[in-house]
C-alpha cells in the first residue's frame, strides 16, 4: 500500500507543476500550449491516479 500512495503523491506534484505551467504559458499567450499543459495535468492529477493504476 506504501508504494501506491507515494506513487499517488508523485503524480500530484507532477500535475500541480503542469497546470502551473499552463497557467504561465497562458499569461504569455501561448494559447495552445497553455490548454495542452493543463489539460495534460488534469488528467495527471485527479483522474490519474485511477487512469495509470
Amino acid at each position: 500500500m506504501k508504494w501506491s500512495s507515494t506513487m499517488a503523491t508523485i503524480l500530484w506534484i507532477i500535475a500541480v507543476i503542469l497546470v502551473i505551467a499552463g497557467i504561465f504559458a497562458l499569461f504569455r499567450r501561448q494559447i495552445l500550449w497553455g490548454i495542452v499543459l493543463i489539460v495534460v495535468g488534469l488528467l495527471v492529477g485527479p483522474g490519474g491516479v485511477s487512469l495509470f493504476t
